[in-house]
């Protein structure tokens, strides 16, 4: 088995890091470069921005927000949201991204994504599919952040990108994301059986032994998940050396950043959600123990856990 990567992911609207539950929702965390930073400082392998209006604007507008990033961390950062275009995907690579997901303009033109590879290489290109289950047990792909059904066959989607070049898959549960209950193990090794490329799989995640079961039984190459180390590390615990630069990270005067009791009370239509919460750290000391290679484990001497 390849080294497995594990990925946080981060969901950015202006300059927030925000999370929400199936794409809905939304709450204000905290500021997409803090956390970056104190990922890249806690051991994570690689990062994914994800700009959540890009699509609906048609725009992509963190190429500020990554410049400064890549000058502090040294993983690859994968970008995602509103790219439609060569010069879009040459804009945000030169700001200092390494790879760029598509979804909305790879539905509406394919041959972007070729064209994409042939020019930058496949393995800076990465197909985000958003995937949705329908009552009939059938995925479908969304576009515009989850807001858009396409009635495109998500596993016949995941083929055709393969055959168009793009190096990888980020293969996004919508019915899974934000609920804490786990990957969707069906979906993921549906794609991871079809494919030779690998797929990330990403939304659910809600405690450690969800990320051995998507490895193990889904086949994924790597893991993204959000709220599970977000609500880990969004508050400093007590005899940490590692601090936020904010001794709040409150982005406005009625948002409540780094609380997870909404989480108990009710949040998105949803109550009794139970995320979990856990580390890098111990999240890869877990596939470590269930015979699962990850990539070596480098921490800074500084207490990030």
């Amino acid at each position: 088995m390849n080294n497995i990567r594990l990925i946080p992911r981060l969901d950015i609207k202006g300059p927030n890091l925000i999370k929400g539950i199936q794409f809905d929702g939304y709450r204000v965390i905290g500021t997409a470069e803090e956390f970056a930073e104190l990922y890249y400082r806690a051991g994570a392998d690689e990062l994914i921005y994800q700009d959540v209006v890009a699509s609906l604007y048609r725009r992509n507008s963190l190429i500020e927000i990554i410049e400064r990033t890549a000058n502090k961390i040294f993983i690859p950062l994968t970008v995602a949201g509103g790219i439609s275009s060569i010069e879009d995907i040459r804009k945000i690579l030169r700001a200092g991204a390494d790879k760029v997901a598509i979804n909305t303009a790879a539905i509406e033109n394919p041959k972007l994504l070729s064209e994409a590879s042939k020019m930058f290489g496949s393995q800076c290109i990465v197909s985000s599919i958003e995937a949705y289950r329908s009552n009939n047990g059938k995925y479908e792909v969304w576009v515009d952040y989850g807001r858009e059904n396409t009635g495109v066959e998500a596993v016949e989607w995941a083929k055709k990108v393969e055959d168009l070049g793009v190096g990888e898959i980020l293969l996004t549960s919508i019915n899974r994301e934000g609920m804490g209950k786990g990957y969707d193990i069906e979906l993921t090794h549906k794609i991871s059986s079809i494919v030779s490329i690998p797929v990330i799989a990403c939304g659910g995640a809600g405690k450690q032994k969800d990320f051995t079961e998507v490895i193990k039984q889904g086949s994924a190459n790597a893991v993204a998940a959000a709220s599970v180390f977000h609500y880990y590390y969004a508050l400093p615990k007590e005899g940490h050396t590692m601090q936020f630069k904010k001794k709040e990270l409150r982005m406005g005067k009625n948002i409540d950043s780094g609380n997870i009791d909404f989480l108990k009370n009710g949040y998105g239509g949803q109550k009794a959600i139970t995320v979990g919460t856990c580390s890098i750290k111990e999240v890869k000391r877990e596939l470590t123990e269930s015979g699962i290679n990850t990539r070596t484990e480098t921490f800074f001497k500084s207490n990030t856990e």
